[in-house]
């Protein structure tokens, strides 16, 4: 088999966020604030549930972002090497996590029924003392001062080895996941039971944590993709890139593509099954007042188109192919939260506008501003990583 690795000689460039992506930034940041401000005062509770709807979306590639750099410390890889980088810029998202979870609090009485003190107090006593305000406010600081923590140690070890070079950090690295992973099972779960889940507190599911994880997932593996696309037809990682990462990343978005359906399936199929009403109120709600169609577009344009087109080797390693059932994966990541909030409000009626997409809009601007702050001050690539060598020779044969 004759093989077909690029041998030009790895160059790195200093990234400068290219000045139309700067406007869009701090474009979006002004229009996410107004939305704020005037939905505070003018529509409280759609305000609220687009800020949910949104928050959730990029939490979710945040954890997903630091569970993917975790995981290739854990196992040892040194494919992801070269890429690595671009997961750790989505990390600096973090302290915006923790702040806007904090900025949640202030819609807990338009969100959440446990909220309210007169609708708590109806409340099984188990969940008056689980959803106590309090309580809930107290995991969310957990959770996000913790992701932090870990990011800070982590990303922070990878950012020194540039400069040192010393070994040893990766070793460190390897333990400092293993931490992470653990407290990121436990406490994502959380997360999304106290922010999601609870928005129907007389409703629950045992994998709903998986679900959230698993789309989450997805999403960032999406994310990568597109850098990935765009890294590669820069000068920025000449040669550090390839068609190879690409590809693998293009396997990984495949896969837990299929592990969403899998797991939503799961949900699903037992809910039906057992028809038990405390369960089944989840899905009669979103199969009426037009919530079907919406139903089957996540089973359609989530599962089956993605992971179909994704099937072919030559499908990964296209860029167009790839950018287009990225992008497909994250309006589908939005369409999903949507569908797990909206129907709880507004009589069960879908309502989407001005606020849905200026808060879309502010938070990714605060997301992009973040990572491109991060590739500005850091090198885009780990490049004293003793486990660069294998990443520069990174072939898939499959």
């Amino acid at each position: 088999m004759s093989s077909t690795h690029s041998h030009q000689e790895p160059t790195l460039t200093k990234f400068k966020t290219p000045q139309a992506l700067q406007s869009a930034i701090y474009t979006f940041i002004i229009v996410g604030i107004i939305t704020f401000a005037i939905g505070v005062f003018k529509s409280p509770e759609r305000l609220w549930a687009s800020y949910l709807t949104s928050f959730f979306y990029f939490a979710s590639l945040v954890c997903g972002a630091m569970f993917f750099v975790a995981l290739n410390y854990v196992a040892k890889a040194g494919w992801s090497a070269s890429i690595r980088r671009f997961a750790e810029a989505m990390t600096s998202y973090f302290p915006v996590m923790l702040i806007s979870s904090l900025v949640l609090i202030l819609g807990f009485k338009y969100l959440y029924a446990w909220g309210v003190p007169e609708t708590r107090a109806a409340m099984s006593h188990s969940k008056q003392i689980y959803l106590a305000p309090w309580f809930v406010i107290t995991r969310l600081l957990v959770f996000g001062l913790g992701s932090l923590y870990f990011a800070k140690l982590i990303v922070g070890n990878s950012l020194k080895q540039d400069q040192s070079g010393d070994h040893a950090l990766t070793y460190k690295n390897i333990a400092y996941s293993v931490g992470y992973i653990a407290f990121f099972a436990i406490f994502f779960t959380m997360f999304s039971i106290d922010t999601m889940m609870s928005l129907l507190p007389t409703w629950y599911s045992t994998i709903y944590g998986i679900y959230c994880f698993s789309a989450a997932i997805q999403s960032t593996m999406a994310v990568l993709a597109l850098i990935i696309v765009w890294m590669r037809n820069s000068s920025w990682v000449s040669g550090y890139v390839t068609e190879e990462h690409q590809h693998d990343i293009g396997k990984f978005l495949k896969g837990f593509t299929v592990f969403w359906a899998y797991i939503a399936f799961s949900q699903f199929v037992l809910i039906w099954y057992a028809n038990i009403p405390e369960e089944t109120e989840f899905y009669i709600i979103r199969s009426l007042n037009g919530w079907m169609p919406v139903s089957f577009a996540l089973l359609i344009f989530r599962f089956i188109v993605p992971f179909l087109v994704l099937l072919p080797r030559g499908s990964k390693r296209n860029n167009s192919i790839l950018v287009s059932v990225s992008i497909l994966v994250l309006v589908m990541q939005y369409i999903d939260l949507y569908w797990l909030v909206y129907p709880n409000f507004f009589d069960g009626v879908p309502k989407f506008g001005f606020w849905e997409i200026g808060m879309f809009l502010g938070f990714a601007g605060l997301f992009l501003m973040t990572m491109t702050r991060f590739m500005t001050k850091n090198n885009l690539v780990a490049i004293k990583d003793p486990r660069m060598h294998e990443a520069l020779k990174h072939h898939v044969t499959y």
